[in-house]
């Protein structure tokens, strides 16, 4: 299986005409970070979104501090190699302007609570040590990544995610 290497779509503004997905995305609440928020949509050639990315890049002009994707079942950004690193490295990586090689060198999983759920959340270690990166699968059956540069993924992070609105993600 070869690499998904599309671009996100970030979004700018938001009109009235919806073009979000039809699952629900799991995200830290915009109004909870310090920083500026881009939502992009992986689309597919026949409309529908193959998923949503947010980007959370901190004041100053710093750059991105972390991505979290959300992948429904079948998207093609999911089918990464062995060894591979998740599409959302690879576009912390481009934002961050780095063309370093990385790879993912181990794979732990952990078992942590959200709220009432239990996940089993996978820590991948990557030959880059200034980038985190997790994932875990929801019950629906789509992915979550969490893609984090020079800082740690920890444990407290998962109780901020929550479904974010719909209206987020209207394309204008």
């Amino acid at each position: 299986m070869g690499t998904y290497h599309g671009r996100m779509s970030f979004l700018r503004r938001r009109s009235a005409t919806p073009a979000g997905p039809d699952f629900d995305v799991l995200a830290m609440d915009p109004g909870d970070w310090p920083g500026n928020l881009g939502a992009g949509l992986l689309p597919a050639p026949d409309g529908t979104c193959q998923g949503v990315f947010l980007r959370y890049d901190l004041f100053g002009g710093r750059g991105p501090a972390m991505i979290i994707g959300n992948l429904p079942e079948g998207s093609p950004a999911r089918e990464v190699a062995e060894g591979e690193i998740p599409f959302e490295v690879g576009q912390l990586l481009l934002a961050l302007e780095n063309d370093e090689e990385v790879t993912v060198v181990g794979v732990e999983d952990t078992p942590v609570l959200q709220g009432d759920n239990l996940l089993i959340v996978r820590r991948l270690k990557l030959s880059e040590s200034r980038i985190s990166c997790v994932q875990f699968d929801r019950s629906d059956g789509v992915l979550v990544t969490i893609a984090a540069w020079d800082r740690p993924i920890t444990d407290d992070l998962y109780a901020l995610l929550k479904p974010l609105p719909a209206e987020l993600f209207q394309q204008g």
